[in-house]
């Protein structure tokens, strides 16, 4: 399967450009990672809260930490090297990352796909390219969401 068909296969809408590349994939808008980010994390939960409804309360903490994790495992190695540029061991797993987010919104579209898309996820983590400072900027990101969803009556 291409990684076209998996992003049509999740709910997304994969663009046509001629020249093909990742940078692409998905595009539903701009979404721009704020410096006060705890503040933009914690909009997302509260309005997530709102517009899941009664699919919230299935929108656990252990299905969003699964995705920290992922994170965190990158995290510590880039902060590891002090280039700032990431290398490309390191970039590849930021692509797989994506692959891992799209088959959790394929796996529960009622509830990751939601949040994948609130959070502006795939957005952020197609515009880290190979800037050390954008990944690290991610990583806080997803620690803030995942603290907010916790202080905001997230079940685990």
């Amino acid at each position: 399967m291409s990684m076209e068909e998996a992003f049509r296969k999740a709910g997304y809408k994969v663009e046509k450009t001629e020249q093909k590349s990742s940078q692409s994939l998905p595009s539903q808008g701009k979404f721009q990672l704020q410096q006060n980010y705890t503040v933009q994390a914690e909009q997302v939960i509260l309005d997530l809260k709102t517009a899941m409804g009664r699919d919230y309360q299935n929108f656990t903490t252990s299905k969003i930490r699964n995705i920290l994790a992922r994170v965190s495992e990158i995290y510590n190695d880039v902060l590891a090297e002090y280039s700032e540029t990431l290398d490309l061991e390191i970039q590849s797993r930021i692509e797989y990352l994506k692959v891992r987010l799209v088959y959790e919104c394929g796996r529960e579209p009622r509830v990751i796909k939601p949040f994948v898309d609130k959070a502006g996820l795939l957005q952020l983590l197609n515009g880290i390219g190979a800037s050390r400072q954008n990944f690290i900027n991610f990583a806080r990101y997803m620690e803030a969401l995942v603290a907010y969803h916790r202080f905001h009556g997230g079940r685990d």
